[in-house]
């Protein structure tokens, strides 16, 4: 578990970002606790410091959490773009992923979550299908 600030929220970095591991680690918690847009800016930080080689790996990621964002706030059209947006940058990683990231198995939730969107509209986006593993079991 994390340490908490007075909100009962893991703080959020100050200055630079985090080390790929731990930004990945906080951003697994707020996802899994429904906090997206929290994960986004995590993720955000990552992909401005990010390697070049790895920068839309990051990007790609932050992108799916604001997908996630757009669900959450009832803004379809957002999500779907996001989510796809996303996915595809997170996909072109699918062969070799740094840290751990299953990059394959992310694109192919966000475009499966893109899918039912569109396809079903919001209620089909229950809490469980907004969670899913940045990385692989360790």
């Amino acid at each position: 578990p994390l340490r908490r600030d007075a909100s009962g929220e893991p703080p959020l970095p100050d200055g630079p970002a985090l080390a790929p591991d731990a930004a990945l680690d906080l951003a697994q918690e707020l996802i899994d606790s429904g906090r997206a847009f929290r994960a986004h800016e995590v993720l955000e930080a990552s992909w401005k410091a990010a390697p070049a080689h790895e920068r839309e790996l990051w990007k790609g990621l932050a992108q799916i959490a604001v997908g996630l964002t757009h669900v959450q706030r009832g803004n379809a059209t957002g999500a779907v773009a996001l989510l796809r947006r996303g996915g595809r940058r997170v996909a072109g990683y699918a062969q070799s992923p740094p840290h751990g990231i299953s990059a394959a198995s992310v694109a192919r939730h966000a475009a499966e979550l893109a899918d039912r969107i569109e396809r079903d509209g919001l209620a089909a986006a229950s809490s469980a299908t907004l969670r899913f593993s940045l990385r692989d079991a360790r």
